[in-house]
């Protein structure tokens, strides 16, 4: 009994990686700028509260998330920045810019997570209102945007991790101002009447010789 082996049809695999590479491109784009979006948003609310003990009694104290750490809004900036570099690339610099936005992703995770439970920010407000350099703030509460950053940096790492993935599928800046070295085709040659000076002229600033030789 003879066994035939399936060998896949080229023709076939084309359109699927072309189906993919648009799919993950949407999705790429789509994780990329929410969540850069996500992470700066997130920084400006309040992630932390608490009291400080005055003269008149207990001062309320807040701090956002760029009081806390400036770490996710800066590398939100730079995933961003990343996301739409990925596109100017290509092959080695595509790779290397979609990791950039992965380990910015990555790392705007790791700082919000830090940051969510860091006191440091309204220690140095209870210190500068009470005149006392070693006061710490009391009462702490913390909110939930510490954690929205975080989820918008995982956005931005999933964007990452879909152009290291399907990147090389993706579509580039047009090259048509590239010179990639192809001889460009040569001017032919116009008719000249010798008789009409103004031609003459033309031909030669078109670099033709209006003799015909």
């Amino acid at each position: 009994m003879e066994y035939v082996t399936a060998v896949p049809n080229p023709r076939s695999q084309a359109p699927a990686s072309a189906r993919s590479g648009r799919r993950s491109l949407a999705v790429a784009l789509l994780c990329g700028a929410l969540g850069a979006a996500v992470a700066l948003l997130s920084t400006r609310q309040r992630w932390s509260a608490g009291t400080a003990t005055v003269a008149g009694g207990a001062f309320p104290l807040t701090a956002k998330g760029s009081d806390v750490t400036g770490v996710p809004a800066a590398l939100a900036i730079v995933g961003l920045a990343a996301l739409v570099a990925v596109f100017a690339v290509r092959r080695a610099g595509r790779f290397l810019v979609a990791g950039l936005l992965a380990l910015s992703g990555a790392g705007t995770v790791a700082a919000a997570l830090i940051g969510a439970s860091d006191s440091s920010a309204l220690d140095e407000k209870a210190a500068e209102t009470t005149g006392d350099t070693s006061a710490t703030v009391a009462a702490l509460t913390h909110t939930g945007w510490p954690y929205v950053a975080a989820v918008g940096g995982a956005l931005l790492l999933l964007a990452g991790l879909l152009a290291l993935r399907y990147g090389r599928l993706w579509p580039a800046m047009s090259g048509r101002y590239e010179r990639d070295g192809t001889p460009r085709p040569r001017r032919t040659a116009q008719t000249v009447d010798p008789d009409r000076p103004e031609e003459l002229w033309k031909a030669l600033d078109r670099g033709e010789d209006p003799t015909g030789a």
